[in-house]
């Protein structure tokens, strides 16, 4: 399915082999009466660290999320950072940017973590000037400072601060991930639902080793995702930490666990995944709960956001 057809790779086909190859590493694995990450040599670690999202895509009124989350263990979060945003900062758009992670800062103090998502929402020259105006409050990582039609300019943003620059959910592939690793980035975060698989994030994460780069795999859909994520977390080195996204905006009408026969799983303790003996990816599906949605199909579709002149810009 990868190589056979002349017009190869994209969002669609990949996600398509990524389907059919957590299914067959959770067959291996069952096969064999192993985790799946046995057959990935081993977990070299017995607790995975995960972290929560708060907020949703305009990033306000962030107290109450950033306390829910802490009071269940977490010791990490993520928040977007910018809403619609200017060609050109303002003064004001970058003070708000800024006074939202001061007080998401003060509300974790020096030992929590939190990552700040830019989405691709801004361009070059406010993607550099956010950066620098962040690094006092010390985010864990800004994760997708550009959109990837504009990873060219990479180099700049990355140069411009020592805030590490994570991303790598719109990439799908080695051949992609290897300009980005050339340009500098510090996290790399394929998705292994959307980057063909476990078999291929494998090869990502060995090609990102190389340059130095820690993994962070994105996970903000289901719990096959998080599963087969969960089991390459385990037995990679350089892992950094695991997104999550139990209660995570997206599933308002889907609820996280539909699928599975037994959440258990997905009990995080103090803000870490419990390495599991559970054959496979460790999960058990729900089949008809399967078929139920398949019937239902869904009807996501991302917001088209639109500038105060009515031109488009990035959501």
């Amino acid at each position: 399915m990868s190589k056979g057809g002349f017009y190869r790779g994209g969002p669609v086909l990949s996600s398509a082999v990524a389907g059919l190859d957590q299914a067959l590493w959770d067959i291996a694995g069952k096969s064999a009466g192993l985790p799946v990450s046995s057959l990935l040599g081993g977990a070299v670690r017995d607790r995975v660290r995960v972290y929560s999202w708060v907020g949703g895509d305009s990033p306000h009124e962030l107290e109450d999320a950033v306390a829910e989350r802490l009071q269940l263990g977490f010791t990490a979060v993520k928040m977007n950072a910018t809403d619609k945003m200017s060609p050109i900062a303002t003064v004001a758009e970058l003070n708000a940017v800024v006074g939202r992670a001061e007080h998401v800062r003060n509300l974790l103090g020096p030992e929590r973590d939190f990552a700040i998502d830019f989405h691709g929402r801004v361009n070059v020259p406010n993607a550099i000037a956010l950066v620098r105006a962040l690094e006092a409050v010390r985010p864990m990582f800004v994760e997708e400072p550009l959109p990837p039609e504009l990873n060219v300019a990479l180099p700049r943003v990355i140069d411009s601060t020592s805030i590490p620059i994570a991303l790598g959910e719109r990439l799908f592939s080695r051949s992609e991930f290897l300009p980005v690793l050339q340009s500098g980035v510090a996290v790399v975060q394929p998705d292994l639902s959307h980057a063909g698989g476990i078999s291929e994030v494998t090869r990502i994460v060995a090609l990102s080793e190389t340059f130095g780069a820690l993994f962070a795999p994105h996970s903000p859909l289901g719990p096959i995702s998080l599963a087969a994520s969960l089991q390459v977390s385990f037995s990679t080195p350089s892992f950094l930490i695991q997104e999550q996204s139990v209660g995570i905006h997206y599933h308002d009408s889907t609820e996280f666990f539909d699928v599975v026969a037994d959440p258990t799983p997905f009990d995080f303790i103090d803000g870490y995944a419990t390495l599991s003996t559970e054959v496979g990816l460790g999960i058990k599906v729900d089949e008809a709960a399967v078929r139920a949605a398949d019937r239902t199909g869904h009807s996501w579709r991302n917001p088209i956001w639109r500038g105060k002149d009515g031109a488009f810009i990035e959501w």
